[in-house]
């Protein structure tokens, strides 16, 4: 996250606005890389581990939230998951031995019913060509038996359907919902598992916005983290100096109350100015902007360097650099 200084900015304004045509020490302040710990969801935090100002392991838990809401969800989707998986082999192993069976005792049941049927079409078809029953009692048993010819039709596609067994499509269908149940689980377990807030880096601990018993928004920052290794300076280059000045450009580093220069290089550099735009300035109002640049140190012993305190850089192979 880089955020401009107007203090800064505005010395290096009178810096190129006083006339100084020599890049003497640009003032900066001594910063390290901030990394700031979000909560994955809202919950209450139920523990603090660590406090402010205190050295941090790669690992080591910062608070917990509670997890109660969570688990109860990743338990509801571990059971789909298994739900799933189970409905896939089912499909896969196809019918079983004692479905066949049954569907082929259905099939010969049916058969028999429609041959009755069939007989007694026969016989009262015979009777009412005598007229010894009504017309009416043969529409009855033609419905019955076309009823159980549809029977027979029915139980025989139903026994060929068992002995075929899955379909792939239905096979394709179960794998699908188990991946997608498992992937479910799989991003709550995540979900879980960030409910302990844990620092990603090694480093200290600068500052903790929530206290115990609070419920930070999903999203919030709950704890800030100051890496370790070697701190930078945030300066601002002034316009006449810029084209000399590429990602990479050496410097040295003079930090307040220490009497000695650490050796730095340019890692960022903006392509824009911080103020109005050049092209509504005059030559002489140009030397009035500045542009916001971030020099590491890459001397082993700034390693121990605290934060905030002021600094100058000098840019080598500039004008009145070293």
């Amino acid at each position: 996250m880089r955020t401009w200084s107007a203090g800064l900015a505005g010395a290096c304004i009178l810096l190129a606005g006083c006339g100084r045509d020599r890049a003497d020490d640009l003032p900066g302040t001594l910063e390290r890389d901030r990394v700031e710990l979000v909560a994955e969801v809202s919950e209450p935090i139920v523990a603090i581990d660590a406090r402010e100002g205190e050295r941090l392991s790669t690992g080591q838990r910062v608070l917990r939230q509670d997890r109660r809401t969570v688990d109860a969800r990743l338990a509801a989707a571990r059971g789909e998951e298994m739900q799933a998986r189970q409905r896939l082999d089912e499909l896969v192993a196809g019918p079983r031995r004692e479905e066949i069976l049954e569907a082929g005792a259905a099939l010969e049941a049916a058969r028999a019913q429609a041959l009755a049927a069939e007989q007694e079409f026969t016989r009262v078809g015979a009777l009412v060509a005598k007229q010894l029953l009504p017309a009416a009692d043969l529409d009855r048993q033609r419905a019955a038996r076309d009823a159980g010819a549809a029977g027979v039709r029915s139980a025989e596609a139903r026994l060929q359907l068992l002995v075929r067994g899955t379909r792939a499509e239905q096979i394709g269908q179960a794998r699908a919902a188990l991946v997608a149940a498992t992937a479910r689980a799989s991003e709550l377990e995540v979900t879980v598992g960030r409910l302990d807030v844990r620092a990603p880096v090694p480093g200290l601990l600068d500052s903790l916005p929530y206290e115990l018993g609070e419920r930070p928004p999903a999203g919030a920052t709950v704890a800030v983290l100051l890496a370790d290794g070697l701190p930078w300076v945030r300066i601002y280059i002034p316009e006449p100096l810029r084209a000399g000045v590429r990602i990479g450009t050496s410097a040295t580093v003079r930090v307040d109350g220490i009497d000695r220069e650490f050796r730095g290089r340019v890692r960022y550099l903006s392509s824009e100015a911080a103020f109005t735009p050049y092209y509504s300035l005059t030559q002489r109002e140009r030397r009035r902007l500045a542009f916001l640049a971030e020099v590491e140190l890459t001397d082993p012993e700034a390693t121990s360097l605290p934060v905030g305190i002021p600094a100058q850089v000098r840019i080598t192979g500039m004008p009145g650099g070293s």
